[in-house]
């Protein structure tokens, strides 16, 4: 790790510095959540069925994500209330670990990939075509899922250096190439589901090498060393128990859409999973800005209070935690209010907008809660508080 001067994440205004940073990872954010939202787009002009197993895959991917933000937001907390005090060689081993579970993580869902694909979606569906075209994508994104882990562990360490012009650049360049990739590969390339695979692996992949090259450069306020990368197996209990939160929700997450996706598949078919398909669509996009912002917060709340400046702690929690309330509220308006015109964005098909209407209803109601869980979480892991989180 290079010395750094003063770093705005501690002489900034607090309100401002938010803001500074919240604004690019929120653009950032919701050009990587069209990853799945434009797959979903595009599969859906290939096939009911090819929908259905595009939903049965969010499952999966919830959960790489989960294991990946986990690594990511254990790492960003033990690094900030580093950076915080000064302590530039804690930092540095803080980041070298991280690599090292983004390792352990890479391998399982490889695992998961050649072994596990065929018995999970023969579990939740009986549809031939629907199983072959679940298959063909998600083994892809599993065994090439090297790529997402190590762009997700790089966002990170540069969000705790305050580098979110970076996070931006790093996140919006695999989004734009996924969008590029995805018809080529669908339709004149004539892949399907397993072309929107290939285009989603092979943006992730070219994302990931731009982070690496740029953590090793010059221009890097952290920068990643090999030296640093030797096992300390209690650093990786921190990062595991100070992550563990995140990875909860996540896998909570996933657990929830399977048991939803199968027992939809049993009593109303690839309508209704292609309904939960929309509504978890609509919800990763609609929660970007929430997270946003909880993401820009940790790693202002945790450098300042390793600096001891709780007075900043306190203000960061504060902003924080009422823009997420005002915005959450302002989107459950949108929802209950013109809930077509959200479904619209992804099929213009009579029986899923009947099924989708009151299903949004339901879905979104009490949206506006979720904004205290996701600052209550945020403040937590930030402060090191890995039990509260």
């Amino acid at each position: 790790m290079e010395p750094m001067k003063d770093n705005k994440m501690g002489t900034m205004p607090v309100g401002k510095l938010l803001v500074n940073m919240a604004l690019p990872m929120i653009i950032s954010m919701l050009v990587q959540a069209l990853y799945n939202t434009v797959d979903s787009i595009y599969v859906s002009q290939v096939s009911e069925s090819a929908v259905t197993a595009l939903g049965l895959a969010f499952p999966v991917q919830n959960l790489q994500i989960g294991f990946g933000v986990g690594i990511g937001v254990g790492v960003n907390a033990l690094l900030s209330q580093s950076l915080g005090r000064k302590d530039q060689e804690s930092a540095n081993w803080a980041a070298g670990n991280g690599v090292f579970l983004t390792l352990i993580a890479t391998a399982l869902f490889m695992l998961f990939g050649i072994f596990g694909v065929r018995p999970y979606y023969e579990m939740q569906s009986s549809v031939a075509e629907t199983v072959e075209g679940g298959i063909a994508y998600t083994s892809i994104c599993c065994i090439f899922t090297a790529g997402v882990f190590v762009q997700i562990l790089c966002e990170r360490l540069l969000q705790a250096t305050g580098r979110a012009f970076q996070t931006m650049i790093l996140q919006g360049t695999g989004a734009i190439i996924n969008i590029i990739l995805d018809p080529v590969f669908i339709f004149a390339l004539g892949m399907g589901v397993q072309g929107a695979a290939l285009a989603t692996v092979i943006s992730q992949f070219l994302s990931a090498l731009w982070a690496v090259a740029f953590l090793c450069g010059k221009k890097a306020l952290l920068r990643l060393r090999p030296s640093s990368m030797r096992v300390r197996w209690k650093l990786v209990g921190e990062i595991c128990a100070l992550g563990l939160s995140g990875f909860i929700m996540s896998a909570t997450n996933s657990a929830v859409q399977v048991v939803c996706n199968a027992t939809l598949q049993r009593w109303g078919g690839d309508v209704y999973v292609g309904v939960m398909t929309v509504l978890n669509s609509v919800r990763e996009i609609t929660t970007t800005p929430v997270m946003g912002i909880t993401n820009a917060a940790q790693p202002v709340i945790g450098f300042n209070f390793g600096a001891g400046e709780y007075k900043r702690v306190r203000s960061g929690i504060q902003f924080m935690s009422a823009v997420c309330v005002g915005y959450t509220a302002a989107v459950w308006l949108c929802l209950f209010l013109f809930p077509q015109a959200f479904i619209r964005l992804f099929t213009s098909d009579p029986a899923l907008l009947a099924a989708g209407v009151p299903s949004m209803h339901v879905y979104f109601f009490g949206f506006f809660m979720m904004a205290l869980q996701f600052a209550g979480q945020s403040t937590n892991t930030a402060l090191g508080r890995a039990r509260q989180a």
